[in-house]
């Protein structure tokens, strides 16, 4: 709770309960929760408490820190399961989210190495395998700079201010469920170059993000990644970007994927609304006779409709304005 200032006071002091994950790969067989209640400044962030309980409490708790700044990514980790820088995020902003008890844990509670730092080597491996990186045949000895015009940049969207923390990723649902999922920070840095206009790899680069199981395809467009980057990158826009670009670049294969893209476009030009039974129908093809009983059942409670019994928007011709504005690839 909120105590009160004296004239001599700074700041109000909040009481808070911190519940802090405890592990140690080398000598713990299970995780365990160590409770610390401190008085807290409003001036003070995460990393601010972090250091106090190392400092004051127990000097083996271990954690990655570095800048201070939220430039480097290395204390990134979860209150109540929300993603965070520790030296940016304030603590009476969270308290006024969650209160008096916060659970303080790991980017990735699968993969800890001792309390707060956990292995990345699936982060980087992934991050890695999209050439994140300016592909381009340069002379050595140039007479005039590349230059890249304001419109150029910002074809980039922000996709350069990622700090590699790693926040999306351990944040993703997809990657939670699919060890070979990409995941959405690699994407954003495979978009980050290949929207620049001096690289040269954007074929390559698309080789490899639009392959089924690890790929673009495979993001599930639950925002988490947006909501938890403390950056503003938004990678889910540049997923999507990317999706549009292998369309644009002839790279999009018919699957099951691709289909489901067509058909929810062509749905929403022809009716103003989503046919959602035709969608699975066309996005699985033959599939499609797996889901059968999950159709029936759907019917009989009236969330999907026959074709000719589907409903048109009363913006129909609004409708077909904005998808004939907003399309930038031909399907």
């Amino acid at each position: 709770m909120l105590k009160e200032c004296s004239l001599n006071s700074v700041c109000d002091k909040m009481e808070i309960t911190f519940k802090v994950f405890r592990f140690n790969a080398e000598t713990d067989y299970l995780p365990y929760y160590q409770d610390f209640t401190l008085e807290v400044s409003e001036d003070e962030v995460v990393l601010d408490i972090l250091n106090r309980i190392k400092w004051d409490f127990d000097g083996s708790f271990s954690y990655r820190r570095s800048c201070r700044h939220g430039i480097c990514g290395s204390c990134a980790i979860k209150v109540n399961s929300k993603a965070v820088l520790a030296c940016k995020e304030r603590v009476i902003d969270l308290y006024k989210i969650f209160g008096s008890n916060m659970t303080i844990e790991p980017q990735s509670k699968s993969r800890v190495v001792k309390d707060m730092i956990i292995d990345k080597k699936d982060f980087w491996s992934k991050y890695d395998s999209v050439k994140p990186y300016l592909v381009s045949e340069i002379d050595e000895n140039p007479a005039t700079e590349h230059l890249v015009s304001p419109e150029q940049y910002e074809e980039l969207h922000e996709a350069d201010t990622c700090i590699q923390c790693g926040c999306c990723y351990y944040s993703c649902p997809a990657v939670e469920v699919n060890e070979n999922y990409t995941g959405p920070a690699a994407l954003a840095k495979a978009y980050r170059f290949n929207f620049d206009p001096r690289d040269d790899a954007k074929h390559e680069r698309l080789d490899i993000v639009n392959k089924l199981g690890s790929g673009i395809w495979d993001c599930v467009k639950c925002f988490e990644c947006a909501e938890a980057c403390p950056k503003g990158v938004d990678p889910i826009h540049k997923i999507t970007a990317l999706h549009t670009q292998t369309f644009k670049e002839g790279k999009a294969k018919s699957n099951v994927a691709t289909r489901h893209a067509v058909f929810f476009k062509t749905s929403i030009n022809q009716h103003g609304l989503l046919d959602e039974g035709l969608l699975v129908a066309y996005s699985e093809g033959l599939g499609v006779v797996k889901h059968i009983p999950e159709a029936i059942s759907m019917l009989k409670k009236g969330k999907i409709v026959m074709p000719w019994n589907m409903p048109k928007s009363k913006n129909l011709a609004e409708v077909k304005k904005l998808v004939k504005i907003s399309s930038t690839a031909k399907f």
